[in-house]
């Protein structure tokens, strides 16, 4: 009887010492919940947005601007499946510090927004490239035989000007865009810097917000001369036609990456490609094609690599920046 108690009593300890062992096993390592574990997947992956955000800085008239691009909302939104709001920046480095504090997700930098806000900045990274007809050095017209991926700025005078060569800059009124504009003040600007004519202490710098502005402003006898991206008289032809005969190239810069599409550098990778795919399929849609060329002359958007805009970096280095 006793060696039955005994046994009985011994099983019990084991047990109860194999209970409280495996209860400590337990609160030492607890399985994640099931709702716990797709928490820490999402946070894996990144930001997913329930509200898309783009935002664009002018290149022209930013009152004309901000009602071509809003189209752009629906057409978007569509696609992705969320709503999608469109603003108007007042220029790059707005855009840039809304997408360092996460207040934009999507932003069309041109070349030298993108790598203040990739280098400097972490905020953003390269998702597409824009896509341009490319454009005759003589007429100034759209090559639509080819879509290239990078493109020109050029200095334009009045054509009965006295300016003949970037020497004769020295002392001139100048229409500039934003410092970090590629097309409106980096590559004009080098130019004149290798003529030994310093761009902010030789020539009477006016900043002009839109390439339109400086075309405008050449016309109307507000400066001597104005860096534009190629060919930016075409968008003052509707109200003057004969911009053309009225103005003349005084010089051309080395090719310049095209205006990128980027992204915060938070965002989820699957929604880099949706968002991706959805800016690829508008620019091959006609009713697409018509908004991104009356905002910013783009006939679609293609991957890109970021060596590309090495020379940019180059340029901007050469200017004084990092």
């Amino acid at each position: 009887m006793l060696k039955r108690v005994a046994a009985i009593s011994l099983s019990l300890l084991l047990s109860a010492g194999i209970a409280a062992g495996c209860a400590k096993k337990d609160q030492a390592s607890p399985t994640p919940a099931p709702a716990d574990k797709g928490k820490q997947e999402t946070a894996a992956k990144g930001y997913v947005p329930k509200e898309l955000t783009v935002q664009f800085v002018p290149s022209q008239s930013a009152e004309t601007l901000e009602a071509k691009a809003k189209p752009l909302e629906k057409l978007l939104g569509d696609k992705l499946g969320i709503p999608v709001k469109v603003s108007i920046s007042t220029n790059y480095n707005t855009i840039i510090e809304a997408m360092a504090s996460k207040k934009v997700d999507i932003g069309f930098l041109p070349p030298t927004g993108y790598v203040l806000a990739h280098d400097e900045k972490k905020a953003a990274d390269l998702l597409l490239q824009a896509q341009r007809y490319g454009v005759d050095d003589a007429t100034g017209q759209e090559d639509k035989t080819k879509l290239v991926d990078s493109y020109k700025s050029m200095i334009i005078v009045k054509n009965d000007s006295p300016i003949k060569t970037i020497a004769d800059l020295k002392d001139k009124k100048v229409a500039w865009q934003d410092v970090t504009s590629s097309a409106g003040y980096i590559y004009p600007g080098l130019e004149l810097k290798k003529n030994k004519i310093d761009p902010d202490k030789d020539v009477k710098g006016i900043v002009v917000k839109g390439h339109d502005k400086g075309v405008l402003a050449v016309l109307n006898n507000e400066v001597d001369a104005a860096a534009i991206f190629q060919d930016a008289r075409t968008t003052v032809m509707k109200d003057i036609p004969d911009v053309f005969s009225k103005t003349r190239v005084l010089f051309f810069t080395a090719p310049i990456p095209n205006d990128t599409i980027s992204v915060r550098n938070d965002m989820d990778p699957e929604w880099r490609k949706k968002i991706s795919d959805a800016f690829i399929a508008i620019g091959k849609d006609p009713q697409g094609q018509q908004i991104i060329y009356e905002v910013y002359s783009h006939r679609g958007y293609t991957v890109s690599d970021d060596k590309k805009f090495d020379v940019v970096r180059d340029a901007n280095k050469q200017m004084g920046g990092k």
